[in-house]
């Protein structure tokens, strides 16, 4: 399958999600992601907040908050993204494609050892990504290669193998839940 056809299908199945399927695995997701070393080392998280059905990052952030780590979150100007540290995740509103972003547009994070929340449709154990098409991370990561990357997201957005382009550049750890939900 070709990047335009694994994105059709993992929207797909995401939309297919209920609110408790979605529920469940980022919880899960929350819990195994505070075990990480990559967690527990960073100063920093560059998460991202959640729109339609990804995973939802907000109390995951909000926990990061609590552990004493600062949180920023991207917003998009033109063509680069930045991110924008925030104290207060409910002070966003929606902004390029919809997706929720600060409604500050400071103060600029600049941890250059932060820990980057990879959005993306589908990944492979290697790291490989595929995202939503902006290339936003890459371009960021390309400037600022030295960040850490994690990625969490759904079992069904693993695929064996990705094919990816020399200007993608792969998560350093995924971490994924399972979406069945468990019978009481």
């Amino acid at each position: 399958m070709d990047k335009p056809e694994i994105r059709a299908m993992i929207r797909a199945k995401k939309r297919a999600l209920s609110d408790a399927q979605i529920d469940q695995a980022s919880k899960e997701l929350g819990i195994l992601f505070r075990q990480t070393p990559l967690y527990q080392q960073a100063r920093t998280i560059y998460g991202y907040l959640p729109y339609n059905q990804e995973v939802r990052t907000t109390a995951i952030l909000e926990q990061a908050i609590r552990d004493g780590k600062r949180v920023a979150v991207p917003k998009v100007f033109g063509e680069r993204m930045v991110f924008i540290y925030l104290e207060d995740l409910t002070q966003v509103a929606p902004g390029y494609a919809k997706i929720p972003e600060p409604i500050a547009d400071a103060p600029i994070a600049d941890d250059p050892q932060a820990l980057v929340l990879m959005p993306g449709l589908a990944f492979d154990p290697q790291g490989h990504r595929i995202g939503y098409g902006g290339g936003f991370y890459d371009k960021f990561l390309a400037d600022e290669p030295q960040h850490p990357t994690l990625a969490l997201c759904y079992d069904f957005q693993i695929l064996p193998h990705l094919e990816t382009q020399p200007f993608d550049i792969p998560v350093d750890q995924v971490i994924w839940a399972d979406t069945e939900l468990e019978v009481p």
